[in-house]
């Protein structure tokens, strides 16, 4: 019987393709290579940002420029300016938005509404689908965070660019169904309030985080990455340093047609925040292209606006009048104090107090790096010996993990990156090593590298090592629930849209066995990388093909959205809740129901797993983050056993594949002891018959000809 490879063949197609190509079986053989990346410790040729912030005058600006083309539409808005690292630097309401408090009448008037499901009924909503409970401030918050954190000096998108490359099939249209999913499928759901390598510059009863001045980055999104439009990055002097948010209409959602150009009110406002902030022209979304499609980024541009932004009145004209800066609890300002609440400058990124920095002698090998810091001058996640000798013969050392992020490192720093301008520049990722507790062992990143991808490559670190792990099967189905986020959901002040549904109503652990036709999966017995779980992640299986069933970590096309995708949101669902109804709070205190505050924020600890088997760190899971179902990770293996995982993202996924791949193939060589998964049991082993054809999983696809000054190809073939 004929088996076919989903998501493209094995070692081939660039999802995120600019200049790397792959043709399918036959043809010619590929030439001998001739050369590879560098030695560690080679100096590549990086363009590192300037220190760059924004000014407190900067943001009286661009708040001032959204006013103006907001008061001109008749369309009062929420606006959010957050720094690169994600820090909230001004959070401003105009007078009559629902978050505008001499205008408040009842909690409800306070409240966005997330997009219902596909069926628009209440009781078919999953997830987060049809929360009435999330205050414009995080929604905008979430907005501004995005276009942050998906932007660089090589590449800026917005989160119109996010909703273009996170649904079921790519591009979203009516005209594209069958298509597969977008290369970013899941990373909504990153950056959330309880990770726990999100800083948090306000602690919980609402004073600042004594860990420096509380601005160590990166920061936390209030409701994930955001794709709905209004979203925008902020740029001086052709460096990113922040995203501005706006929130304006009753529906965060997001765009199902990239066929037709929207006249979205949020964005125009944004537009016109960003007049002399802007990103470059070269380096916008729609100079990039994803499988031969432009991606978009923006409807809205500044000939369509009502006002000229450069002549908008001063902020101290409108501070006070058109609107004021509205405290936002967890966010800026105090909580027993909304009226104290004054703009902040922004952190410059590369610098100590910004959380990300160049490395300095001693700290790593390739002095190109940048590490993450405490703002006291302490990297934050040096390589350290792994955790899990109780479960682990030989578990990782620190010298192992040292040498598997310096050989990462070295394939990043010759590999041609995918989502950057200009052609040919260099990839910039960053890499996350952990243990099979999930146990932060090491990060390091790029100079430039888009902020986002660093909670997301320990997702996907993260990820890769537990579904490989022998724990997989019974930590989820001891999953718990939150007393808290049950205490929410019984409150009718706070949940106008749903009940939320007990995130344990699936047992996926059973439903996997179904459905790969084992009764002993994920028990250890397979290795999965992230682009395997995220065949099994998609509401199309194969990916995209309507017509067939949905993979087991997913939930049925009828129900999936966007907000609702099955076991990632699942895990998070309580954590989310949480942490609504305690930015929620103060609002709730203003309408004078003093009932059931709730003054306790979402722990930095992601999901309900029972606890690791980690005596030195008391209450961790393996998952403290959430996981991630988009290409980029592969557990560690030493001996056939596994001893953790390695994730890395910020790039085109086919690259942070083969950084990850061949980071880990090249310290297996460089030390003898640790290496890629034995091929026999990577999980492109599994076949699921579906409709009579018999579909093999995926391990990992990595570019064909993918170095800078390089013709090797098939760069992962035969390893």
């Amino acid at each position: 019987m004929k088996v076919r490879n989903i998501l493209k063949p094995l070692l081939c197609g660039s999802v995120l393709a600019l200049a790397a190509s792959c043709s399918g079986g036959g043809g010619d053989p590929a030439p001998p290579p001739t050369g590879g990346p560098p030695p560690p410790g080679a100096k590549a040729t990086f363009d590192v940002p300037a220190l760059e912030n924004l000014t407190v005058g900067d943001i009286e600006i661009i708040i001032a420029q959204a006013v103006g083309e907001a008061s001109a539409r008749g369309q009062p808005a929420v606006i959010a300016i957050v720094d690169r690292v994600g820090n909230v630097l001004a959070v401003f309401s105009m007078t009559g938005t629902e978050d505008d408090r001499a205008t408040l009448d009842n909690l409800e008037n306070f409240v966005e509404v997330i997009r219902s499901g596909p069926s628009g009924l209440v009781a078919d909503n999953r997830g987060v689908q049809g929360l009435f409970i999330v205050p414009r401030s995080m929604t905008a918050i979430s907005k501004a965070v995005t276009g942050a954190y998906l932007a660089s000096m090589g590449n800026a998108f917005t989160s119109r660019t996010a909703s273009q490359i996170v649904q079921e099939h790519f591009p979203p249209s009516p005209t594209t169904i069958g298509l597969e999913s977008g290369p970013l499928f899941g990373v909504q759901f990153s950056q959330l309030p309880c990770s726990d390598l999100i800083s948090r510059a306000i602690n919980p009863d609402g004073t600042i985080n004594t860990n420096a001045d509380g601005m160590i980055g990166p920061q936390r999104a209030p409701v994930g990455l955001s794709a709905d439009p209004g979203g925008m990055p902020l740029y001086k002097n052709g460096v990113v340093v922040g995203g501005i948010g706006i929130s304006i209409d009753d529906d965060y959602g997001f765009d199902t047609n990239t066929l037709d150009f929207d006249t979205d009110i949020e964005e125009l406002v944004a537009v016109a925040g960003t007049t002399g902030f802007a990103a470059p022209t070269n380096i916008r979304a729609n100079r990039i292209t994803v499988d031969g499609t432009f991606l978009r980024f923006s409807d809205a541009a500044p000939a369509d606006l009502m006002t000229d932004p450069i002549t908008a009145p001063s902020f101290a004209s409108i501070n006070g009048t058109s609107g004021s800066l509205t405290q936002v609890n967890g966010y800026f300002g105090d909580f027993e104090d909304p009226t104290s609440v004054a703009i902040r400058a922004g952190t410059a990124y590369g610098s100590e107090a910004s959380g990300i920095r160049p490395v300095t002698a001693g700290e790593f090998a390739n002095p190109d790096a940048y590490i993450l810091t405490d703002g006291f001058g302490n990297n934050r996640f040096p390589p350290i010996a792994a955790t899990d000798a109780g479960t682990v013969a030989q578990p990782l050392t620190a010298t192992e993990v040292q040498v598997l992020l310096e050989e990462a490192f070295g394939i990043m720093a010759q590999a041609r990156g995918q989502i950057r301008q200009p052609l040919n520049s260099l990839a910039q990722v960053t890499v996350s090593v952990v243990d099979t507790n999930g146990v932060i062992l090491g990060v390091v990143r790029g100079p430039d590298a888009p902020i986002f991808g660093t909670d997301v490559s320990l997702q996907k670190a993260r990820t890769a090592a537990f579904f490989s792990g022998r724990f997989a099967a019974p930590d989820l189905q001891g999953h718990g629930t939150s007393g808290l986020a049950d205490l929410v959901r019984g409150d009718p002040s706070l949940v106008f849209g749903q009940i939320v549904p007990d995130p344990n109503e699936r047992d996926y652990v059973q439903i996997v066995r179904d459905f790969v036709g084992d009764a002993n999966a994920l028990t250890g017995d397979v290795a999965f990388a992230d682009r395997s779980g995220g065949n099994l992640s998609r509401p199309y299986f194969p990916d995209g093909e309507v017509g067939t069933v949905n993979g087991p970590l997913s939930i049925p096309i009828t129900s999936w959205s966007p907000f609702a995708v099955g076991l990632q949101v699942d895990l998070v669902l309580d954590n989310i809740v949480e942490h609504v109804a305690y930015v929620l709070q103060p609002l709730k205190r203003i309408t004078g129901d003093d009932s059931q505050l709730i003054t306790t924020d979402t722990a930095q600890r992601c999901t309900f797993l029972p606890e690791a088997d980690n005596p030195g760190d008391v209450g961790e899971n393996r998952l403290q983050n959430g996981i991630q179902i988009f290409p980029g990770s592969v557990p560690i293996y030493r001996d056939g056993n596994l001893v953790g995982g390695i994730g890395v993202s910020g790039d085109g996924i086919d690259q942070d594949d083969m950084i990850s791949f061949l980071g880990l193939h090249n310290a297996g060589l460089r030390l003898g002891t640790i290496n890629n998964a034995p091929p026999a049991i990577r999980a492109d082993n599994i076949t699921v018959t579906v409709n009579g054809e018999e579909i093999r999983l995926r391990y990992v696809s990595c570019p064909f000809n993918p170095f800078v000054g390089s013709s090797e190809q098939n760069v992962c073939q035969g390893k």
